[in-house]
């Protein structure tokens, strides 16, 4: 994984739902890695990281200081957890229940850190775990968006003036050995299927190639996984690779991507994975459907995984996984999930920037 970056604007981690683990892991992070987490700030509420700060202190919690301006991050004190108020304060939620409330005001955090970051006020964004029932409950404007994803590729394009099926986004999911590109994100098995077609796997490599090219400093080798079992096994099991795939594949590297396949999605991983150090045969894998990308990463260590999402104007990345109800305001959630997608997000802004 990318190492720290030093970055010439702050880099804002919104708080995330506060009856889960996200203040807790943020205060985790700040406590473990104060080096890393220089320059950066919670968009939040004080008295949430203020309880979180409680919650996870070996001895005396680490001060929770109020920052009015993003710009104020750059220059905080060692050894806090700079925090700006998004709005109102929030009233104390129970830890580990569906809250409207909770759900409202995360909403509302990152909105208020993605608009930010379309003004160029920001480096990048880390967001903590939403809790999508939470959202839901939370009515407008959030019911309408089933997660971090969709909310920011909406403002985005609000702030572009342009309709959201022109600021096409997607998922990435990246650990230490491996990065894959989801076609769709949230969808049913039937609907994803659905959703393969030319434009969108074409789409998805061109985004895929646009965003790893200023990072890797050259052509991302971007490994396009088929459908179908064995990529259809020439028909047999299936011809969306000879009818969709493939065409796909061809149009994208006459517009000048390193694509290939379309490979058989049980074994293409493997080769995009950078084990022991090792230099992987690709970059990255394009998947067509969720869960075909998101278990091999997830299965290498949910504790490394990030999620990023490409297509946007600013860099966003995310821990890879939820709110954890279940174990919330406990103590013992692991914050290096949301370590590494500071480190990503450093690294990503950084070569931005470069």
């Amino acid at each position: 994984m990318a190492q720290s970056t030093p970055l010439d604007k702050p880099l804002a981690i919104t708080m995330g739902d506060a009856a889960g683990i996200g203040p807790e892991i943020i205060a985790k992070a700040y406590a473990a890695q104060a080096a890393q987490m220089q320059g950066s700030f919670v968009a939040g509420d004080l008295q949430a990281m203020r309880r979180a700060s409680a919650l996870v202190a070996q001895g005396v919690a680490w001060p929770v200081v109020q920052i009015s301006d993003p710009q104020e991050a750059l220059h905080a004190p060692p050894r806090c957890i700079p925090v700006l108020q998004v709005g109102a304060p929030l009233p104390a939620v129970p830890y580990g229940q569906v809250s409207a409330v909770a759900g409202a005001f995360a909403g509302r955090c990152v909105q208020w850190a993605a608009e930010q970051a379309l003004l160029g006020v920001l480096a990048a964004v880390v967001t903590a775990p939403l809790n999508k029932q939470s959202l839901s409950a939370a009515g407008a404007p959030f019911d309408a968006f089933p997660g971090h994803t969709e909310l920011l590729q909406a403002l985005a394009a609000k702030h572009a003036g342009v309709p959201v099926a022109r600021l096409p986004v997607r998922m990435m999911l990246a650990n230490e050995e491996l990065r894959t590109v989801l076609v769709s994100i949230h969808l049913s098995l039937r609907q994803a299927i659905e959703a393969v077609t030319e434009a969108a796997v074409r789409e998805t490599i061109r985004i895929t190639d646009a965003a790893l090219r200023p990072v890797l400093g050259r052509a991302p080798r971007i490994a396009v996984a088929g459908l179908n079992p064995h990529a259809g096994e020439g028909g047999l099991f299936g011809d969306e690779e000879h009818r969709i795939i493939g065409p796909a594949i061809a149009a994208a590297r006459q517009s000048g991507c390193d694509a290939s396949g379309p490979w058989p999605p049980d074994t293409v991983f493997m080769q995009a994975r950078a084990a022991a150090g090792a230099d992987a045969r690709f970059d990255v894998v394009i998947a067509m459907y969720h869960d075909q990308g998101l278990i091999p990463v997830k299965y290498l260590g949910v504790e490394q995984g990030v999620n990023l999402t490409l297509g946007l104007p600013f860099v966003r990345t995310s821990p890879d996984h939820g709110t954890a109800f279940d174990i919330a305001g406990q103590g013992f959630a692991d914050a290096s999930s949301l370590l590494a997608a500071v480190r990503m997000a450093r690294h990503w802004a950084g070569a931005g920037q470069a």
